[in-house]
């Protein structure tokens, strides 16, 4: 016999799955306020189907995106009206970025499907001296911190997906059909690894199961 709480949890996942809405677009609007009104380069790493590449076209003049998914990348191109200032690349993360440097580099719920200390050294080799480089990641839980956080984003996750889709059943947009996998690594090991690789760079747990980094090039 299956258990209250488990069909609870069965309920909640039905009820999430029915009103889906994009945990990482959520920090779209929140990069965009740690970044200068204009710019002149931007390279959005893990671009998906390209929503945080055409809001960074808006600011700069040029939007490199590039993603490892040939699938994703079709679909980002053809929601790109003609005439925006960004493009995508179908290439790896490590070894196929278009050649900088760049103003402005972001990396959304990508960074935990590469080795994460090889990926920093890349951005900032990537990034131009003064430049902004935004991550918002996923971490694995392990502390009562991280626990108590994730089950408080419980209740307004549910109420964020009723909210975002009118109380109505909905088919998850475009950006959630790109590949996902867990997280591996614990907050406390993302940062310190970091801030090896990255000296003084910012990292804070976020709701919604992220964390976020800021780091600009000296």
């Amino acid at each position: 016999m299956t258990s209250p709480p488990h069909r609870l949890l069965q309920a909640l996942d039905r009820f999430n799955a029915a009103h889906p809405w994009d945990h990482n677009a959520h920090y779209h609007r929140w990069i965009l306020r740690r970044l200068p009104h204009r710019f002149g380069s931007a390279l959005d790493v893990g671009s998906g189907s390209g929503d945080l590449a055409r809001l960074l076209a808006t600011r700069a003049d040029e939007v490199h995106g590039v993603d490892s998914d040939p699938l994703i990348t079709s679909q980002a191109r053809a929601l790109t009206p003609e005439g925006t200032a960004a493009s995508f690349t179908v290439a790896d993360a490590l070894t196929g970025l278009p050649a900088g440097p760049y103003d402005v580099i972001t990396c959304v719920a990508t960074i935990h499907h590469l080795p994460f200390t090889e990926a920093l050294d890349t951005f900032r080799r990537h990034l131009a001296p003064g430049g902004t480089l935004v991550v918002v990641g996923l971490f694995r839980p392990r502390t009562a911190t991280d626990h108590l956080l994730g089950a408080a984003a419980v209740p307004l996750n549910a109420a964020t997906g009723w909210l975002k889709n009118r109380g109505r059943s909905a088919a998850p947009p475009t950006s959630m059909t790109a590949r996902t996998r867990p997280a591996d690594m614990p907050f406390s090991d993302i940062t310190e690894a970091a801030r090896t690789a990255l000296p003084g760079a910012r990292l804070h747990r976020r709701l919604f199961w992220r964390y976020t980094l800021t780091w600009s090039h000296p």
